[in-house]
């Protein structure tokens, strides 16, 4: 019983596929001379070298009416940090499909691994070549022990009729010894934090002798202090010979970490380059072809305008307690704190998904309650969950049926039937209003990018014409550029009378579009900052610290 439950775990560990992801170049702009020569001096360098563990020449990819990756040359160095820079939609997801085996590039493709030709990759082959890739979902089984997750796999990759739970055991000890790392071996991976899965993550793939390492955004969901280990055990797989691919819209954390930074817009490769090359504002347009100004928008007091929603006295254990605070009528509300302080858990409290055991909701000063999503939408209350792939969106769905999915019941005839010319109107008007590309409706939504698909989850709830938006993470896992427009969007909303609570691990952030700051500290309130005047040193003492501050209520 035992062996077919194993069997049945490996299955599912090669099944680490994607959606692919893709948009429509935008229109070019003109680069500084500086950048383009610094693009035609990287082009023109020897293309291979001794020390290459990863080399691939002329590799594209086309899907239907959409040419992913045009003619992608780099190579990865023995040992390395290597960054892989793009926007959503560059092709970076294609890219590591290939290399993982999921995809096979168009013809005329020449990959070499560890010095030998490879006439085609498969999953398998990727893993026996030392190709691990780590997504942001990890691949791996909660209900499994830490031993299990890191362990199991290998002994029946090898074919290994009997399992033994003392060398199974004794595997995942060594690969967590490799890591510097103590983890309980019998503890269930889902009793454990995000970073703590992460390390049986690396572990796992220590165990097939990982040569390199493909991390995808491995930090999206990490404290500071959590980074700061993880890049310590980077470090440490570094000096051991280790190549890592390090994919990540955080371009602070890309400095300092990456050896090396390969860069592809719209599918296409602008080069590599090393950190004496590049400063931050040189990759950034280099990503995105235009130079992006991050702005710090004006902050209203919104006092003088109602208070539109009110929480006293919100419990629930375990998750917050004595949660007293209030949103006024076009206010952005910021949230911010270590992560798990408790600020998405308030959130859904808030929507009825995860229902306080105390405490009393009012909205324009009538009491109300809320058990339910359905119970929140009647009341004009919509929330955007922070992981959009798997609560924000049906990916199998077109962007039109994403976009109507909240509102069905508006758009339905007599006979009960969808009115498609109503659709279209209300599809066509998001579409236009929110600038989502490419503009095709019957596009699937697994194939926009990042910061399209979040468009598309912003233009589902707006369409029911909320007063209260619940938006948390909005910008998780997007890069630079759509970050900007989402947050211009958000400031747009509030503008037009829409009041927003903003829950987000990002300091600059919060900074940047929240009229007014809570601080969260261990499920509690520990500071309140005005927008306009708060600093990051002021809002970090009170994560950190947790001094106490009154609330206004």
């Amino acid at each position: 019983m035992q062996f077919c439950h194993a069997v049945f775990l490996a299955h599912f560990v090669y099944l680490n596929v994607l959606l692919c992801a893709f948009t429509v170049p935008e229109n070019r702009v003109t680069l500084p001379l500086q950048i383009k020569n610094l693009i035609i001096d990287t082009q023109e360098r020897t293309p291979m070298n001794p020390n290459a563990f990863l080399q691939i020449s002329h590799v594209s990819k086309t899907f239907p009416g959409v040419k992913a990756l045009q003619d992608i040359s780099l190579e990865i160095n023995r040992g390395e940090i290597h960054a892989l820079i793009g926007e959503n939609g560059a092709g970076k997801s294609t890219l590591i499909k290939i290399l993982s085996g999921v995809y096979q590039p168009d013809p005329g493709a020449e990959i070499s691994i560890d010095g030998k030709r490879c006439s085609q990759i498969t999953p398998l082959l990727a893993l026996k070549k030392g190709i691990v890739v780590i997504y942001q979902d990890f691949s791996l089984f909660p209900n499994e022990s830490v031993a299990e997750n890191i362990a199991i796999t290998t002994d029946i990759e090898k074919g290994t009729k009997f399992l033994s739970w003392k060398k199974i055991r004794s595997t995942a000890k060594a690969a967590l010894d490799r890591l510097g790392v103590e983890l309980d071996l019998d503890a269930p991976l889902g009793t454990l934090s995000v970073a703590k899965q992460q390390l049986v993550a690396i572990a796992r793939a220590l165990t097939f002798d990982a040569k390199l390492l493909i991390m995808d955004e491995p930090t999206s969901a990490l404290s500071k202090s959590e980074v700061e280990l993880l890049f310590r055990i980077m470090r440490t797989l570094r000096e051991s010979g280790i190549s890592i691919l390090f994919i990540s819209h955080k371009l602070d954390e890309v400095m300092a970490i990456s050896d090396r930074f390969s860069i592809l817009r719209d599918g296409k490769y602008l080069g590599t380059f090393g950190g004496d090359e590049l400063d931050n504002d040189i990759l950034i347009s280099l990503m995105v072809g235009r130079k992006i100004e991050y702005t710090i928008y004006q902050k209203h007091n919104r006092a003088n305008a109602g208070k539109v929603l009110e929480l006293k006295d919100f419990n629930k254990a375990g998750n917050f307690k004595n949660i007293s605070f209030h949103l006024n009528k076009g206010e952005i509300l910021g949230i911010t704190g270590l992560v798990g302080a408790g600020r998405t858990e308030i959130l859904k409290a808030i929507y009825g998904i995860n229902h306080q055991d105390t405490g009393q909701l009012f909205l324009d000063g009538r009491k109300i309650t809320i058990t339910s999503a359905e119970d929140a939408v009647r009341h004009g209350i919509a929330y955007m969950p922070e992981n959009r792939l798997s609560e924000g969106l049906v990916l199998r769905k077109t962007m039109a049926d994403n976009i109507t999915v909240t509102v069905v019941d508006r758009l339905k005839t007599k006979s009960k039937l969808i009115d498609r010319t109503k659709q279209k109107e209300l599809v066509d008007k998001w579409i236009h209003e929110l600038n989502i590309k490419p503009p095709y409706p019957d596009m699937s939504a697994s194939k926009l990018s990042g910061g399209n698909q979040q468009r598309v989850v912003l233009a589902k709830w707006l369409a029911v014409n909320p007063k209260v938006l619940l938006v948390d993470e909005p910008t998780n896992g997007i890069d630079i550029g759509a970050k900007a427009e989402i947050h211009k969007l958000l400031r747009d909303l509030a503008e037009s009378g829409i009041s927003i609570i903003l829950v987000s691990s990002e300091l600059s952030e919060i900074l940047a579009i929240a009229d007014r700051i809570l601080v969260m500290r261990r499920g509690k309130i520990a500071g309140e900052f005005d927008g306009a005047t708060a600093t990051q040193e002021e809002i970090m003492n009170k994560a950190i610290l947790g001094v106490k501050q009154p609330v206004t209520a």
